[in-house]
């Protein structure tokens, strides 16, 4: 394990103290309360799309399997934070380890940047869906559909784990003290004995990477699919057409708008507050709102989540 240095080099420390969000006790508590009831309604909810997904054979395409893989991504994202999070509220230490800590800076940027990989692939299917709707079946087949959710997971957890473990073998001095609710590599690269550049630099462009190749394959998907929907003589059908695509452009919205807001507003004395604020929307927020928004603007989620809530047997679904 790699060990962190003082700067007097009288001790050797081996983690990191999360500062979160810091205040007096009571306060602590509330949010433990407030958090801890967002974290298992944000397992509720996406666990219930995945057992309805599972239970009814309706649901069985493509559209609603990566609703459904989605749904339980959606679940691990969160739970690689906010565990730890609860942890600390009610912790007067804060300490996580050093191993811990990258085990979660690993966890939580490769479930998010398989988020990223999902969405443009669910973006891909409402594409052929509506611009293909002919050949969407032939297109669209289980097994691709099977390759594609394989090939998100795979990318996901391949994307950062060479700059992760070159950042772990890094030396770090004097404080270590973190001023975030997660192990982020920003106030991780700070806490480093030197500078290093070439490593910033490098998981700049990764992240850079990672984040606009699938939100212009995202925003080139539905620029077809206006084009297409728009050329539809019904009212009706363009009513229809666009209803497919509502609820994941609302997702696409949320996530990729949070997101970029943090990398690309200008910095500011508050930097270290609004990066917390907004980490906490795009990790904890969107995953408890993303079922809501799934099953309120989806007729068929909407119908099967409701029929499957006033049967008895609730347990038996999956």
């Amino acid at each position: 394990m790699k060990s962190f240095s003082s700067s007097s080099n009288s001790s050797t420390i081996t983690g990191f103290i999360l500062l979160g969000f810091p205040g007096p006790r009571e306060e602590q508590i509330l949010l433990f309360v407030l958090f801890s009831t967002v974290y298992l309604l944000t397992l509720m909810g996406n666990g219930s799309i995945i057992c309805a997904v599972h239970w009814d054979q309706r649901l069985h395409t493509p559209m609603y399997l990566l609703l459904a893989n989605f749904s339980f991504l959606e679940i691990w994202y969160v739970t690689s934070t906010v565990p730890n999070m609860l942890a600390n509220f009610l912790s007067d230490t804060k300490v996580i380890s050093f191993s811990g800590c990258f085990l979660q800076f690993y966890f939580f940027f490769s479930l998010g940047s398989a988020e990223c990989f999902f969405l443009a692939v669910m973006a891909f299917d409402r594409y052929l869906a509506i611009c293909r709707p002919l050949h969407y079946p032939t297109l669209m087949t289980g097994q691709l559909c099977n390759i594609l959710v394989a090939t998100c997971w795979a990318l996901g957890f391949l994307w950062f784990p060479v700059p992760i473990i070159i950042i772990s073998q890094m030396s770090f001095c004097g404080s270590r003290i973190i001023d975030h609710f997660l192990c982020d590599p920003g106030p991780l690269l700070a806490l480093t004995c030197s500078r290093a550049p070439v490593m910033e630099f490098f998981w700049m462009i990764l992240s850079s990477l990672l984040l606009f190749v699938p939100f212009l394959f995202i925003m080139g998907s539905y620029a077809l699919v206006l084009r297409a929907v728009l050329r539809v003589p019904s009212s009706a059908g363009r009513r229809k057409a666009f209803s497919t695509c509502g609820s994941h452009l609302t997702v696409v919205s949320l996530f990729y708008g949070s997101v970029m807001i943090m990398y690309l507003s200008p910095t500011s004395e508050h930097e270290a507050g609004m990066q917390k604020l907004v980490t906490l929307f795009y990790s904890v927020g969107t995953p408890f709102i993303n079922p809501v928004i799934y099953s309120l603007r989806n007729k068929d989620m909407k119908h099967i989540l409701s029929c499957a809530a006033h049967r008895q047997n609730w347990r038996t679904l999956c």
